[in-house]
């Protein structure tokens, strides 16, 4: 059995149709052809260069081994880690169906296996930072095998999709099928997110959280109250504008630090306690993301009330860091660096 990273669009475009339809798609454009006849790679590379004629011999030699390993690489009860963009989670499936052609499709799905997802939304944080270096590699569909990445994933699924047997530090290794990550195909801004996110995580867990929280929204001009740690009654911090917080609109935020995605009581308490203090808006912060029954709310609640999941806290840091108390940032030390864009393949 193998392990094996497949993306779902450079933006996540595509992942909503992955896990409705349960089925993981090679989303090349224009690619029209029925990959099952083209059992070598020789064979594929000359296909593609008539599909995308003027392509570089590197490029096609990178695509042809990504596109091969889809069509006849991937084999039944083969496991598949799809990163969302979307949120900082982790949809983990299991291979259940072999390649398949639908020349009749709508572009780009002509090509799909079907797969059953084992867990979804599963928090970036729960896995151990190598095997966060290997899904961040700037592939759509390579393999992944170092640090014995497929055996430790399979031992997750039996701890409730925790880490067991962490490796110390990036251990990036030269990829040895076409189609396999090598050194300097990983995404080292989402690596610097989720070292970011460990930071946040073991200097700011519980109601150091809702410190951070108050941190940013001082750095934005509010002036605010913080619950003592405890019981607080769905309030967490209360902020207004102005000097003395006389001013509107007046927030009442509660923060949750927790992995698990929030349910849609928790929303209704924050409505009900706005309107107990008599706040204009809310702000609920969720570490752990939201379930789907909150996010359905977002339009109904868009004048009241905010959500901030794991990325949208890291934006409002990395926004606001300059403007932060010093206590904060001494806790959490961060830097800007300049590197080279590197464009997804």
């Amino acid at each position: 059995m193998a392990l094996w990273l497949v993306r779902a669009g450079e933006h996540g475009e595509y992942e909503k149709k992955f896990l409705g339809e349960n089925r993981i798609y090679l989303t090349w454009d224009d690619l029209n052809r029925d990959l099952s006849k083209l059992t070598t790679r020789e064979v594929l590379r000359e296909v593609l260069q008539e599909v995308y004629p003027g392509t570089g011999k590197a490029k096609l030699i990178n695509h042809s081994g990504q596109i091969f390993a889809f069509s006849q690489r991937i084999k039944k009860g083969d496991w598949v880690v799809l990163p969302s963009k979307h949120k900082r989670a982790i949809h983990i499936a299991e291979v259940i169906g072999g390649y398949t052609y639908d020349g009749g499709a709508v572009d780009p799905y002509y090509h799909y296996r079907e797969v059953k997802w084992l867990e979804t939304d599963i928090p970036r944080s729960n896995f151990d930072q190598d095997l966060l270096y290997s899904f961040g590699a700037f592939m759509t569909v390579c393999q992944i095998q170092r640090n014995d990445a497929e055996k430790r994933v399979r031992e997750m699924a039996k701890t409730g999709w925790k880490e067991t047997t962490p490796k110390p530090g990036l251990v990036p290794t030269k990829g040895g099928e076409e189609g396999e990550p090598e050194v300097g195909t990983a995404n080292l801004e989402e690596i610097a997110r989720d070292q970011i996110a460990n930071l946040i995580m073991a200097k700011f867990k519980g109601h150091g959280m809702a410190r951070l929280v108050d941190g940013i929204l001082q750095a934005q001009g509010y002036t605010t109250f913080v619950s003592p740690e405890g019981p607080d009654k769905g309030i967490d911090i209360l902020a207004a504008p102005g000097a003395l917080g006389f001013g509107e609109p007046r927030l009442c935020v509660q923060v949750k630090s927790g992995d698990s995605p929030l349910d849609r009581p928790t929303l209704d308490q924050l409505v009900g306690t706005m309107q107990n203090v008599q706040a204009h808006q809310g702000l609920l912060v969720s570490w752990g993301g939201f379930k789907t029954s909150v996010e359905k709310e977002t339009a109904s609640q868009f004048f009241r009330v905010r959500l901030w999941d794991q990325d949208d806290l890291i934006d409002q840091i990395l926004e606001h860091y300059d403007q932060l108390d010093p206590d904060i940032r001494v806790e959490l030390p961060l830097k800007k660096i300049w590197a080279v864009a590197v464009a997804e393949d």
